[in-house]
């Protein structure tokens, strides 16, 4: 919501929290006063135009400072008469900082505090929003520390752990079972009699006696 004013002769669009300069007026800082000539209004879409000032309207304003503008020079020369005047002029102001615009029962003000308020809540949710998601990413960053701690210290277990003996040491040990097994169908043939083939096997024959000359 805008609205124009008239004072000192001059017109301003003003809204709500602006500061502007005016003429001196009669206000003393921090004094509130109204600005009654208002001559438009806008809200959204809807205007209230004035003839020439609108009804329902007021635009209230906080006297800030009383101050000077910047300093102007005129010079005034006017030949063949030898007359040159200079003159300099800094003009009285008063600024002032616009605190309300209200056009009948809107008020920008009562706005302004309803949408303060809005973001005041979703800031608060947002910020609650944020607490919730840094708690959690701490405890997971707790569980993750904890879980690689507990891996580092197996691995670190596994090893110092005393490693298995080589394969070369098993290698008499498996060989004395086949060897004893090799011996064994050696000692039981050493039992047969002599002349006599042991069971499952062949006797050999004898070798035939030469005959003795007549």
């Amino acid at each position: 919501m805008y609205a124009v004013i008239e004072t000192g002769g001059k017109q301003y669009t003003v809204e709500l929290g602006m500061e502007l300069e005016v003429e001196l007026l009669d206000a003393e800082p921090g004094q509130e006063i109204n600005l009654d000539r208002v001559l438009l209004v806008v809200d959204g879409e809807t205007s209230a135009i004035g003839q020439p000032l609108v009804a329902d309207a007021a635009v209230s304003a906080k006297v800030l400072r009383q101050d000077r503008g910047e300093k102007t020079i005129s010079f005034k020369y006017r030949p063949k008469a030898r007359s040159r005047v200079k003159k300099g002029h800094r003009q009285e102001l008063t600024v002032l900082k616009i605190t309300e615009v209200r056009l009948g029962s809107k008020s920008a003000a009562a706005d302004a505090k309803e949408a303060e308020a809005a973001a005041a809540v979703a800031r608060e949710k947002v910020s609650k929003a944020a607490a919730r998601q840094a708690a959690e990413d701490a405890a997971l960053a707790e569980k993750l520390k904890a879980r690689k701690a507990e891996e580092e210290q197996a691995a670190a277990s596994k090893a110092k752990a005393p490693k298995a003996a080589p394969a070369k040491d098993d290698a008499p040990a498996k060989a004395a079972p086949k060897a004893a097994a090799k011996a064994a169908p050696r000692s039981a043939k050493t039992d047969v009699p002599a002349g006599e083939a042991p069971a499952g096997e062949a006797a050999p024959k004898r070798a035939a006696r030469p005959k003795k000359d007549e």
